[in-house]
């Protein structure tokens, strides 16, 4: 058991999960990482909007999984991934998943995020 605090989106701090309805396009370098037309795009509060690709939309053999965790009050706990290019480059904890997130973002289930500054994530 956990005594972290479990928060809930409130008007004050509203969190959305809804299909993005678009293609996205993940490039780490050269190599297209992630395709999708089933991703989700999860706007929570003032923070920019965030692609959530489906773990089966992602390219695992470039994936690597890292040691880090970090914890979200209103999402959970959150495992990260490193990307290793086809150049053998490796951009450590480029990506990060929510495996079982709390209620209000379930839907995230499955799912994985990019950072924009270490991925190009193209929305078209």
């Amino acid at each position: 058991m956990t005594d972290r605090p479990v928060l809930q989106p409130t008007a004050e701090h509203p969190i959305t999960v809804e299909p993005t309805g678009r293609h996205v396009t993940v490039k780490v370098g050269d190599d297209v990482i992630a395709e999708s037309d089933n991703a989700l795009t999860l706007q929570e509060s003032t923070y920019p909007a965030v692609q959530y690709i489906p773990m089966r939309d992602v390219d695992n053999a470039r994936l690597t999984r890292s040691d880090t965790t970090t914890y979200c009050p209103f999402k959970g706990e959150a495992g990260y991934y490193h990307v290793v290019t086809s150049d053998g480059r490796t951009v450590k904890d480029a990506i990060w998943t929510y495996e079982q997130p709390y209620p209000a973002v379930a839907a995230i289930a499955g799912h994985v995020a990019f950072y924009p500054d270490k991925a190009d994530i193209a929305v078209t």
